[in-house]
């Protein structure tokens, strides 16, 4: 792919989405993982049919879509069952993913991925883009979001990639502790950087 692509990623309850709409305000496209994650599993599309042959009709809600908090049981009690699943989703995923960012007509593009770097994505990228937030501030930032308990919201931190990790793998870092006229100039910032290396060629 010969158009800049910027892979934007962070922690649970970060800023990604709020990060990912001051972009869109600058006029950037943006593919969203979470989203197309949703699109290939949408009702009667074949991936659909081909989980609900291999987990049961029960799988699926009264409308026809997936029961989403089903299929979640079911692959955290069960790893072979999520593997299952892994190998059907992740290259479809993918595939999406790179159809959508070759639709994009900005300058350069913009795909946000939670786990980007839990999934191996960054070759889909130029460059990455973390919004790196205190552990704290994460933490009762998912506690509110989610209405969630404390040893929930330390859970799911856990289960993510390492804030060190994810810090280690970063182009661009964009701290977000929670003032919006900073993050908004952090973003105008890289915006003009990433502008000027698409039109000087990288």
């Amino acid at each position: 792919m010969s158009q800049l692509i910027i892979g934007l990623t962070g922690g649970i309850a970060s800023g990604k989405t709020t990060v990912a709409n001051l972009f869109i305000k600058l006029g950037i496209d943006v593919v969203d993982a979470d989203l197309v994650a949703r699109e290939v599993v949408a009702k009667g599309c074949d991936a659909l049919h081909k989980i609900s042959a291999h987990f049961g009709q029960n799988i699926l809600l009264d409308t026809g879509e997936l029961n989403r908090t089903a299929l979640r049981k079911i692959i955290f009690a069960n790893d072979d069952e999520k593997q299952w699943l892994n190998s059907l989703m992740h290259p479809l995923i993918r595939d999406t993913i790179i159809k959508q960012l070759r639709d994009c007509r900005s300058c350069y593009c913009l795909l946000v991925a939670p786990l980007l770097i839990e999934n191996n994505m960054q070759s889909l990228v130029n460059n990455v883009l973390v919004i790196d937030v205190d552990e704290e501030l994460q933490i009762e930032r998912t506690m509110t979001r989610d209405n969630c308990s404390l040893e929930q919201a330390k859970a799911i931190l856990a289960a993510q990639v390492s804030r060190a990790t994810r810090l280690n793998a970063a182009h661009n870092i964009i701290k977000n502790n929670g003032m919006i006229n900073k993050l908004t100039n952090d973003v105008k910032k890289l915006h003009d950087g990433y502008s000027k290396i698409a039109q000087e060629g990288f």
